[in-house]
This record gives C-alpha cells, structure tokens and sequence, in this order.
C-alpha cells in the first residue's frame, strides 16, 4: 500500500553527489525539521522528466522556497552519479539531486512500478509531495502516462 497523507515517511539511506562522490544521507537529514517539497520521476534523462518535470521545479525553485519550502529534492531511482550529471545538465543547483539506486525509499513508500517494459527495471511512480518534519501534508501521484498533479505549478498552488 501507498504511503498517505498524514503518514510519516519511512526511514531510508539514499544518495547524493558531494565533492565529486556519492555520499549517503539518511530520510532524517533530508526531512527532519524541514518543510521539504518532493518530486520523484521515472528515470533522469527521459522525455517527459527532462522536458517538463525538472524544468518546471528548476524554473520555480524561488517561488516554492518563498512558501516557506527549505529544500525540494528531485528523486529517481538511478545512481547519484546520474541524478548529479542530470542535475549539472538542467542547471538545477537550487534542487538536491537524490538517487535511491536501489529503489529501496520508493518501495518502502509504496511508489515503485514496473518499467521493465521500456527496458527501465524497477522505477518509481512519478509523484510529488509536501513533507512537513518527516510527514507527508499533501501527495500527489499521477496516473500511468500522465504529468498533471505533480507539476511545479501544480505544488506552488498547494503550498
């Protein structure tokens, strides 16, 4: 089952690209008095994530972190050295670029689907959520081949 609104977000170790390595950080260092707005997407790299999604949160960083949001993390189950080259490609230095290459966080909430049909093995669900100190306020999952709900545009009206 999915995770909820309401829910507090499980423990995980993801990945980030620091000084040129990846570098673990823990769901307690990324969400722990933080009010955080989180965006995951299938794969860096693809259409719809490189043309629209990253764009639009790269486009209204400012305006998101002007709500009172202290971080926005873009999420994908890929490496942290893919998440940190695509970041660098789409100039997104006012986002954390996490990798959860194993799927592990995605899973555990409940996101994951299965891409295997496009060659892309366990992906996540495109999503995006409001964390507030570790617990989801809002969740917004977009159906299968679908980019409405969880658009940059479409997080700023929540907030």
């Amino acid at each position: 089952m999915a995770i909820q609104e309401g829910d507090k977000l499980p423990a995980a170790t993801l990945h980030t690209m620091r000084d040129g390595k990846p570098t673990p950080i823990s769901t307690d260092d990324l969400f722990a008095a933080k009010k955080v707005v989180v965006f995951a997407v299938p794969g860096a790299f693809t259409p719809t994530c490189s043309q629209a999604h990253l764009p639009g949160f790269v486009v209204n960083a400012d305006a998101i972190k002007a709500k009172g949001v202290d971080d926005i993390i873009c999420l994908s189950v890929n490496d942290a050295f893919v998440m940190g080259a695509w970041g660098d490609n789409a100039n997104a230095e006012e986002l954390t670029m996490v990798g959860d290459g194993n799927g592990d966080f995605t899973k555990a909430v409940g996101l994951e689907m299965d891409g295997s049909g496009f060659g892309l093995g366990s992906r996540s669900q495109r999503y995006a959520m409001i964390v507030d100190d570790g617990v989801v306020t809002k969740l917004s999952v977009e159906a299968p081949g679908k980019f409405e709900v969880s658009s940059a545009e479409a997080i700023l009206a929540a907030l």
